[in-house]
């Protein structure tokens, strides 16, 4: 039987690459007539890819082509080279699309491509093979439709974000309510990220149709609103999520393996664990804030403390040795906190939220780290740092009332400058709210985990939106 071909291209960074890879293994289980092809750009001198990428089990079915490297300009930011590489890359994807197509008689047709909400200018690429083409975008419903909606009002409205920035919030489609201006992310109202964000939003009303790593039962008002707001109900979307891997074959470390020991002694939902994701990390002004917050809480406790990039932002955060923790945080905090918890480097974020013993987790609401959180049943304390983690922390704590807020209004630039220092005693009612006050949040939290669960398989709102889009790509082979 011939298959008919699906091209994937994720986006460089390992977030993206992670989703990406977990919904082709999801359409290939699903329908065995797919044979998809992922072509994967990496950024210059990083091999964050490799080691994921080394872990999947390859088949017939999947096949990953590392398209050869190319040298991005000088000097060249997170926001340009998010660009900069698919356009560079062009000539090499069709390159890679064109010996597909060669194949055509062994391995069936070219049926259409699956790109990166960030790689949207290979929509040309598809169109020049005449196929259709997705977007396969990695947060949230509610944030798709915020980012629409305000390239809406700049385009038609004649708006721009210092109007914008005059306004106290504003009403949007994919939410219910009124969002406020410091929870619209920064890229969207910074003059300087103005042609970043015109461009993503422009690449996003292009495509045949949006994939998005969410699910009805989740965001059921934002889901709606794609089909009854006149502005967003041309663009066909299709949550298929959560798409997560409970449990990623990463090489079991030595520290990792101790974690899991640490917690396995560790009464039932009784620690807190605070992660910020592969970027995130906070000044030596910010770290003593958590330290306070985290001993005055008296609360058990897994603190995962990054140490910035020296390369800047677009480079993930790495671990602190024993002398820099001992220097960085208050003196004795280390000896004081030994029996009730562990401060860690890398983090084994699954491992952790999967464990029993884990009961709150302080998040930056990145989109995967919050499916996880909600799959394992983990209430969250927000605390967004960048991209659209403030727009997904407002949907948690006030739209869908399943997490707490430790700092909504947070936000750090992209030159890792933040607009204020979150004080211990926020950080403190967080944790404490998460962790030992809130049953009703424990409860819904409880109920979503249990939907998140069930959407995937038949019957579920997921599973009926991926049978609709695997019907639309055969009826286009």
């Amino acid at each position: 039987m011939r298959k008919a071909q699906v091209v994937f291209i994720p986006s460089s960074g390992l977030s993206h690459l992670v989703s990406t890879l977990e919904f082709a293994k999801l359409l290939i289980n699903r329908d065995n007539r797919f044979r998809i092809t992922v072509l994967v750009m990496k950024l210059p001198n990083t091999s964050e890819p490799d080691v994921y990428i080394d872990s999947l089990p390859i088949s017939d079915s999947l096949q990953i082509v590392n398209l050869p490297e190319c040298s991005l300009p000088p000097n060249t930011d997170l926001a340009s080279a998010l660009f900069v590489l698919p356009e560079a890359q062009k000539s090499n994807v069709k390159q890679a699309v064109a010996n597909l197509t060669a194949e055509e008689q062994q391995h069936g047709p070219l049926a259409a491509f699956v790109v990166d909400m960030f790689c949207t200018t290979m929509i040309d690429v598809a169109k020049e093979f005449s196929i259709p083409a997705l977007v396969f975008f990695t947060s949230s419903v509610a944030s798709l439709g915020l980012t629409l909606h305000l390239h809406t009002l700049f385009e038609g409205d004649n708006l721009d974000s210092t109007m914008l920035l005059q306004k106290n919030e504003l009403a949007v489609p994919s939410f219910a309510n009124a969002v406020p201006i410091n929870s619209i992310p920064s890229f969207m109202l910074d003059k300087e990220w103005e042609s970043f964000f015109k461009s993503l939003a422009s690449g996003l009303k292009k495509p045949n149709g949006i994939i998005v790593n969410s699910f009805e039962e989740l965001e059921s008002h934002a889901v709606q609103s794609f089909f009854s707001h006149p502005d967003l109900a041309s663009l066909p979307i299709y949550p298929v999520g959560p798409l997560l891997n409970p449990e990623p074959k990463t090489k079991s470390t030595a520290d990792s393996d101790d974690i899991i020991k640490w917690l396995d002694d560790q009464p039932p939902s009784s620690v807190v664990f605070l992660c910020f994701g592969t970027r995130g990390y906070f000044d030596e002004d910010q770290v003593k804030e958590i330290a306070l917050a985290i001993e005055n809480s008296r609360a058990r406790f897994l603190w995962s403390l990054r140490k910035p990039s020296l390369k800047g932002f677009m480079l993930a955060a790495s671990d602190y040795s024993l002398l820099d923790l001992i220097s960085l945080l208050p003196e004795g905090f280390l000896d004081r906190t030994a029996e009730t918890g562990k401060v860690i480097g890398w983090a084994p974020q699954t491992r952790i939220l999967a464990h029993p013993a884990t009961g709150g987790f302080v998040s930056h609401c990145g989109w995967n780290s919050t499916l996880e959180s909600i799959y394992f049943g983990v209430p969250i304390a927000a605390w967004p740092l960048y991209a659209e983690q403030q727009a997904n922390a407002f949907e948690l704590v006030c739209e869908l009332k399943l997490s707490v807020e430790i700092a909504l209004d947070y936000r750090e630039q992209f030159n890792s400058e933040r607009n204020y220092v979150a004080t211990a005693e926020k950080i403190e009612r967080g944790i404490r709210r998460v962790l030992f006050k809130d049953g009703e949040l424990r409860k819904k939290v409880k109920e979503m985990s249990e939907k998140s669960r069930k959407t995937l398989l038949e019957g579920g709102s997921s599973y009926t939106y991926l049978g609709n889009l695997i019907d639309y790509i055969k009826n286009h082979v």
